[in-house]
């Protein structure tokens, strides 16, 4: 365990306790002591926070140890899951409404002798949102089973 002892060593370099440096990082000492005994890591928000307060690089503190380095990783994947989620989403809901439309002038059409042709003839518009709500669906669902 890298990280622990050395935010502990640089903690103690600058002579402060953890009371201190988790006022001058907005957090509680218990967080500053869970570091410190390698039972948590902060986020890489903190992380920079504490390079800027000790005046270190984000190497020096991250890159000898692989435990805080996955938690960033998985930070970071976690941070791109919504936008991908929320893509998945828009176009599984594009492609319902899309089809509610279809069937709503297929029954206008129907029941009110209307003659509504709106893009009728495109294999676009015949395929497109059937397509589009199964790839919004299976999308969204795998990323969800994904990032539990």
């Amino acid at each position: 365990m890298y990280f622990p002892s050395k935010i502990k060593e640089e903690r103690q370099k600058h002579n402060m306790s953890q009371q201190q440096l988790g006022e001058k990082l907005n957090i509680s000492r218990q967080s500053i002591s869970k570091w410190e005994r390698g039972e948590s890591y902060p986020s890489i928000e903190l992380l920079i926070k504490i390079s800027d307060i000790f005046d270190i690089t984000l190497d020096k503190l991250v890159k000898e140890d692989n435990s805080l380095k996955e938690k960033i990783i998985k930070d970071s994947q976690k941070l791109a899951f919504p936008r991908w989620k929320l893509f998945f989403d828009i176009l599984l809901i594009i492609g319902f409404f899309i089809i509610l439309a279809k069937i709503s002038i297929v029954i206008g059409n129907k029941l009110f002798d209307l003659n509504i042709v709106f893009l009728q003839d495109s294999l676009l518009f015949q395929i497109g949102p059937f397509f589009m709500s199964i790839i919004g669906a299976i999308g969204s669902e795998s990323l969800a089973k994904k990032y539990k």
